[in-house]
């Protein structure tokens, strides 16, 4: 019995921490080129040193958003403070934030995009931020802008 149960115990304890464990990217042009391939919107983060750790924490840091996130879009992560970035990454990061309108940090913008001739367009298909109520009512809110009822 006690076998069984350290078993039970290995494979949950597994599950969780791959579950928890989330594929952020950083690259905006690998992130776009595994949205198309996948057919899934970009979830971006905008986020800077600094700012308050709500969303990471009560949000991103929970199965649920893992279970959820894997399913439903892929992960991006644009730090506006990243010191390591080069000038180019940290300028075009600025020009989407200013693009989807974004004014506080951190807020979330879901968008497709496609490239045609080396020229990259989004389509913003909503913006959200955090807001207290769990992962649980952040992600029924998402569903609400990605599969909006018609």
């Amino acid at each position: 019995m006690t076998k069984k149960l350290l078993i039970l115990l290995f494979f949950l304890g597994s599950f969780f921490m791959q579950a928890q464990t989330l594929a952020w990217r950083t690259n905006m042009t690998d992130a776009i080129a595994i949205s198309n391939e996948e057919r899934k919107p970009m979830l971006i983060l905008f986020t800077a040193s600094g700012v308050s750790d709500n969303l990471q924490n009560e949000i991103f840091k929970t199965p649920d958003f893992a279970v959820w996130s894997r399913d439903n879009v892929v992960l991006v992560k644009l730090d506006l403070s990243d010191s390591s970035a080069s000038e180019g990454d940290r300028e075009q990061n600025l020009k989407l934030k200013n693009a989807f309108g974004v004014q506080e940090l951190p807020e979330v913008c879901f968008a497709m995009a496609s490239v045609r001739k080396n020229k990259t367009t989004f389509s913003a298909l909503g913006k959200i931020a955090y807001k207290p109520g769990g992962a649980k009512a952040w992600i029924a809110e998402s569903n609400l802008i990605l599969h909006p009822v018609e």
